[in-house]
């Protein structure tokens, strides 16, 4: 059964994260800075003109060379409001994804609750990169960084959220913490996996490419994209938001998720399942719970 939070506690996490969102988004359009939408964002503009209903993220996507500019923006003018986390700015953060949070706030997802890194309320954010032309290249760089990035996972994580149940979910986990307590005996260093990930990722940098893509998720091949479905891209609404989002959208979603203007039966909705969750006025919710009938202290 996917988890649920109470309608009031989702609105108040919501309406932050967008918040966030209007603040990166008006650094990007004052610097000229490519953020466009994707995966659960992107479905949700186009099947809610807004949120899924019972999503808890935004997801939103740069080219890597807009991306690396505005991460230095947002220290410098948004410093007081904002921090970023990604491997780089804490060792211990298991993604190769990057969180814009909002200072003074805690948002912590159950698979992640024994990860000592400063996890707040997010935009979650990912970097495209450029891949080769080549089919043989793309698929050998895209598996190639997917290891590390699946490496780094387990180093930091013995038991991570599984897709699988019953006895497929535990011969998975056996072998989760097989391989995370061999990584932790070998001393592997966490940001030693996530530098190579992102070297792998980076190796085409700056070549004439005709696409990008973002290659450390469950699957490497889904956010492959045409650098021209930029040229121009489509705007749609997302709760008073006009996001870009690139024209061939409709088939990225497709192979994703096949057909993604069905709502999905109650138990493949998705949410972080927060563990621990303080939206800044000192109500903590420590060691939460999230069921079909919301959000409680256990």
């Amino acid at each position: 059964m996917a988890g649920f939070y109470e309608p009031e506690i989702l609105s108040r996490v919501q309406q932050m994260e967008l918040e966030i969102l209007k603040d990166v988004m008006d650094l990007c359009d004052s610097h000229g800075l490519l953020c466009f939408g994707m995966a659960g964002t992107a479905i949700g503009a186009i099947r809610h003109k807004g949120f899924i209903p019972w999503d808890d993220d935004i997801d939103v996507a740069m080219p890597r060379k807009d991306f690396e500019c505005l991460l230095k923006l947002v220290e410098e003018e948004l410093g007081d409001k904002y921090y970023v986390l990604n491997w780089r700015t804490s060792e211990n953060y298991p993604l190769m994804t990057t969180r814009i949070c909002r200072r003074g706030t805690r948002f912590v997802d159950s698979p992640m609750r024994d990860v000592d890194s400063p996890l707040g309320v997010f935009l979650d954010m990912y970097v495209y990169d450029d891949i080769p032309d080549s089919g043989f290249l793309m698929k050998l760089q895209a598996w190639e960084a997917w290891f590390f990035s699946k490496l780094l996972i387990l180093r930091s994580i013995p038991r991570p959220y599984l897709a699988q149940t019953g006895w497929k979910a535990r011969v998975i986990t056996a072998i989760c913490i097989a391989v995370h307590n061999v990584l932790k005996g070998l001393r592997i260093s966490k940001r030693g996996l996530a530098a190579r990930c992102e070297k792998i990722c980076r190796r085409y940098e700056g070549k004439d490419t005709k696409r990008m893509a973002f290659y450390p998720d469950t699957n490497p091949f889904w956010n492959v994209v045409e650098k021209a479905a930029f040229s121009p891209g489509m705007k749609l609404d997302f709760e008073g938001f006009k996001l870009v989002f690139p024209r061939t959208e409709h088939d990225i979603l497709t192979y994703m998720y096949g057909d993604y203007m069905q709502m999905p039966p109650v138990e493949k909705r998705k949410t972080h399942y927060p563990y621990i969750l303080d939206l800044g006025d000192g109500a903590v919710l420590s060691g939460v719970t999230v069921t079909d009938r919301g959000m409680k202290k256990i």
